[in-house]
């Protein structure tokens, strides 16, 4: 939203997908317009996580802030309760948590979006496997962040219903689709 105005765009809730995230922003505004959307979604999830970090907070408390910045970013106050999927803004607020398994999430996510060109798709496989990598990676909190990442995962599936149910139909645009 910010940088769509920003940049004078139109709302991208209101064209292509109804999405305000980097994709659909990439679609209606162009590839400037889709990496600050993306960098910015990113940093909602990161910056928030990593402050908690820094101040030494219990694992428990990381997770609740993770959880936290992803539902501002599902469902933001300031934009009537509209926003985004929040796939970029789970991955900034795993990256704090563990690198390693974020480094891994984006492994499966480019595997199957070259492999299938779907977007939609890879983030849904990334999401039912980072649970499993946050709780591999942090082992010694693996019930909190692997609780707590599944219980983000499963908001991010809950959010992509539209896009599963394309998905099953043969009607999901593919990455690099005329109009996508």
């Amino acid at each position: 939203m910010i940088a769509s105005r920003a940049l004078g765009l139109p709302d991208p809730r209101n064209g292509g997908s109804g999405n305000p995230g980097a994709t659909n922003v990439l679609r209606l505004g162009g590839k400037k317009a889709a990496i600050i959307t993306l960098t910015g979604d990113i940093l909602k999830g990161w910056l928030p996580v990593m402050a908690s970090r820094a101040l030494g907070l219990a694992p428990w408390i990381v997770a609740a802030t993770a959880l936290g910045a992803l539902l501002g970013h599902i469902a933001p106050v300031f934009f009537r309760f509209r926003g985004g999927k929040g796939v970029a803004t789970a991955f900034g607020a795993l990256l704090a948590i563990s690198p390693l398994a974020a480094a891994a999430l984006v492994g499966i996510w480019l595997c199957v979006a070259l492999v299938f060109r779907y977007s939609s798709l890879a983030a849904l496989t990334a999401a039912v496997a980072a649970p499993f990598l946050m709780a591999t990676t942090r082992p010694g909190h693996a019930l909190v962040f692997g609780l707590g990442t599944a219980v983000m995962s499963a908001l991010l599936l809950w959010r992509h219903r539209p896009n599963i149910r394309n998905l099953l139909l043969g009607r999901e645009t593919k990455i690099g689709a005329k109009g996508a």
